[in-house]
């Protein structure tokens, strides 16, 4: 699956312990290799486990290619969703709850973590192991860290990953993973292996690539460790009133489930999770899908940063616990990827923070979108068409 830099946070906070020449990046590629070097020293690395990690290392064209190319996100919900919901991985995800039950049990002992989550990653990840990429993932961190898109984020996994390759359990000429550095199962970085790397069979070692239960153990103790809380729901399909108060959906609004129900707002296919606080979440704007997001939702986002993904994923998760598929409405039709641009520009210049003016319809654009809505005394449902591109 594309990879969106997960865990920016956690890398972002390694980093601030860096003395300024580790924000270092682009030049001449031998340079900025010795440099990892100087550093790794700095940092208490051996010599030689820096000296056998960076051996060889280079460039890969095609990691940038897949950094610059993450068009799949452009896609809207529906057809996002559609794309990667097939009736066969929803098969073969309950065929791997019933082969791993045991491992499934012990998480949710231990970590609270539902089944369906860890399914849904590692169906969308990986398709179950099956896929788990072929870029070396030595080279892909160091390019990425050379180049100056966000060595912030990578820089930090070059080192971890060498602090691995000590340990003995990462090869520098033959780990392969995606393109953007994960390893594994379950696609996880360095850094988040060094955390929350678990021995999940019993045989003395972490192997996220050839060990399903390592890999469902580890991201189980991770997503923990983000703040997943046990037992409560993620995501819920639901049903809205026609005239219900637009303005107030979307994630930068959560309410207590009492007030939604108030309001008229109903589960599709149980009753709703009462106690908690959820935000009414239009993918597609009111005449689309509709979900009341819990506060577990917002720990995907610390997985994978695409508004896409991240809806995908919970949904995902809630139809491999049965769930049922959901009502797509009838959406009023998007923007094209050069119209979303040409909105993101045009809010961007109204004062908007919308982020990379990327034709992606994330969570910043959505909130500068809703709120252009209620300034032109438009519904407010977060989806940007081409009546509100014109009234710009």
């Amino acid at each position: 699956m594309p990879s969106a830099a997960p865990l920016a946070r956690l890398c972002a906070l390694a980093l601030a312990a860096l003395p300024a020449p580790a924000l270092s990046c682009g030049g001449d590629f031998g340079s900025f290799v010795a440099g990892l070097a100087e550093e790794a020293r700095a940092r208490g690395i051996p010599d030689a486990v820096a000296e056998g990690f960076l051996k060889g290392a280079r460039q890969d064209g095609r990691v940038l290619k897949a950094d610059r190319a993450q068009g799949v996100f452009r896609k809207d919900f529906i057809a996002f969703s559609r794309s990667l919901i097939s009736a066969g991985r929803l098969e073969t995800g309950r065929a791997m709850a019933r082969k791993h039950a045991g491992v499934f049990e012990r998480i949710q002992r231990d970590y609270g973590v539902s089944p369906g989550v860890l399914l849904a990653f590692w169906g969308f990840e990986t398709d179950f192991g099956a896929v788990q990429g072929d870029f070396n993932t030595r080279d892909a961190l160091v390019t990425l860290a050379h180049d100056c898109r966000r060595p912030d984020l990578f820089r930090p996994q070059v080192f971890a990953a060498m602090e691995l390759h000590g340990r003995g359990d990462f090869d520098p000429a033959r780990t392969t993973g995606a393109w953007a550095g994960e390893i594994g199962q379950v696609q996880m970085l360095p850094a988040d292996i060094l955390r929350n790397g678990v021995d999940g069979d019993g045989d003395g070692h972490v192997r996220l690539k050839t060990s399903a239960a390592d890999a469902l153990v580890s991201a189980a103790k991770m997503l923990h460790g983000l703040g997943w809380r046990a037992g409560e729901p993620w995501l819920q399909e639901i049903t809205v009133p026609e005239g219900l108060d637009w303005a107030g959906t979307g994630l930068n609004h959560p309410r207590p489930v009492a007030e939604w129900e108030a309001a008229g707002v109903r589960g599709r296919s149980g009753p709703l999770a009462r106690g908690l606080s959820g935000a009414v979440l239009l993918p597609m704007g009111r005449k689309g899908p509709a979900f009341l997001a819990y506060p577990n939702f917002r720990v995907y986002f610390e997985w994978n940063k695409s508004f896409v993904y991240v809806t995908t994923a919970a949904y995902f998760a809630t139809r491999l616990e049965g769930a049922p598929a959901y009502d797509a409405g009838t959406p009023e039709p998007g923007l094209s990827a050069k119209e979303m641009k040409a909105l993101q520009q045009k809010l961007a210049a109204r004062g908007h923070d919308v982020g990379a003016i990327d034709g992606i319809l994330g969570e910043k654009t959505r909130e500068a979108v809703q709120r252009e809505q209620v300034r032109l005394g438009l519904p407010a449902d977060a989806w940007p068409t081409k009546a509100l591109l014109g009234r710009l």
